[in-house]
Order: structure tokens, then sequence, then C-alpha cells
């Protein structure tokens, strides 16, 4: 654990190892979902399934991945340097991606939260993302819900 932390603050990070990166990213899903006080089961689950279906891993591959990324997210630095480490080693198109998964586990307990609200804004900046693609982000984070 402490070694990833140590690539991503790295000055001079290049882009992580799969194993990594996907550590990182589920460390941010993680954050998310902690950012109301609430760490409901339904986010649980989301997280899970968001996993699972990114990164073609089973159910007990996913959990576990989950919850390393759950000692990761404790250990991860503030949000802002965080998420800025994760910008410089994960290309935009994953970033992309990785704002509807985060869209996904923030709205998966029914609840929108004017914290999580505001984490999710400075996340999408901080990711390089606009307003505007982290609304669609949203969008289809909702369409995604709406599935069977």
């Amino acid at each position: 654990m402490i070694d990833i932390l140590r690539r991503l603050l790295a000055p001079d990070t290049d882009r992580l190892p799969e194993p990594d990166a996907r550590l990182a990213m589920a460390a941010l899903l993680v954050r998310i979902a902690r950012t109301d006080g609430l760490y409901s089961a339904e986010e649980v689950e989301r997280i899970d399934r968001v996993l699972a279906q990114r990164h073609g891993l089973g159910p007990f591959e996913a959990a576990r991945l989950r919850t390393d990324a759950e000692v990761l997210e404790q250990e991860a630095p503030d949000t802002v340097r965080f998420t800025r480490a994760i910008k410089l080693v994960v290309p935009l198109q994953d970033r992309s991606l990785l704002m509807t998964a985060l869209w996904s586990v923030a709205l998966a307990d029914g609840l929108r939260d004017a914290e999580e609200d505001r984490l999710m804004r400075l996340v999408a900046n901080l990711l390089g993302l606009t307003d505007v693609e982290s609304a669609q982000a949203r969008q289809q984070a909702e369409r995604e819900s709406d599935l069977p």
C-alpha cells in the first residue's frame, strides 16, 4: 500500500501499472461513497458492481479490490493531492469513465448530499474534466442505474 502511495505522489510519476491504477481509481470511488459520512450497503454493492464491470472481475475479486481500496483510501492524502496524482497517471478517456463510475456511486444511496456534490465538482475539476463533462457523466450514471 505504501508503495502505491509513494508512486502516486512522486513528482515524476509515470503511468501506474494496471493493478495500481485500478486500485487508485477504486480508492477514489470509496472516498466519494464515504463523503457524506454514510458508507451504505448500496454504495458498497455499487462499487463492487462498477469494479466487476469495468475490470472484468468476478464478485469475489471485485470485493477484494474494494477492500484493498478501502485501506488505501484511509491512508491516501487529501482529496486534492490524491485526485491530482490520479490525473497524472490515468488517460483522459479513462478519467471520463471514472467520473461516470464516481457519479454512479454517489447516487447509489438515493440521496444527493451537498458535500458529495461539492466533492464531485472538485474531483471533476482536478481530473481535468469540465462541468459539462461531469454533468454528462452524471446523466450516464443515472441511465445505467435505471437498467435492470
